[in-house]
């Protein structure tokens, strides 16, 4: 599992210090969000898995004991509000335990969701 004393250089290396079946689960979830947003680009930051559109954080995802953290969740928007409930643990941050299914429809929705707010804010720029 991962280890504060871990410094990660990819993706890949960050999911192969977890069991397989983790392993399984992460690699679904990066797919999920590559294809809710093909052009994000993958790296390290805060030495977890981190996806950024147009130079700007999208989201990230952390393995831990029990449960997958992913942060970048659009907390107070109330087209989200009754979906992330089940799953809130933080400002931004959901949980999904390795128990129990993870809602890979709802992940492409912030992940599109998200998209778009970094895109707004791209566009602003250029003005």
């Amino acid at each position: 599992m991962k280890s504060k004393k871990n410094t990660f250089n990819s993706i890949d290396e960050y999911i192969g210090t977890f069991p397989e079946n983790v392993q399984k689960i992460m690699e679904q979830l990066r797919e999920t969000i590559k294809e809710a947003a093909p052009e994000a680009g993958e790296k390290i930051s805060y030495n977890m898995p981190t996806f950024t559109l147009h130079g700007t954080y999208l989201v990230y995802f952390a393995g831990w004991k029990n449960h997958i953290a992913f942060y970048g969740a659009p907390r107070g928007n109330p087209e989200f509000k009754e979906d992330l409930s089940p799953y809130e643990a933080g400002a931004g941050t959901l949980q999904f335990s390795y128990e129990k299914p993870i809602p890979h429809d709802l992940i492409r929705r912030i992940v599109k969701f998200r998209a778009a707010e970094n895109q707004k804010k791209t566009d602003k720029k250029k003005y």
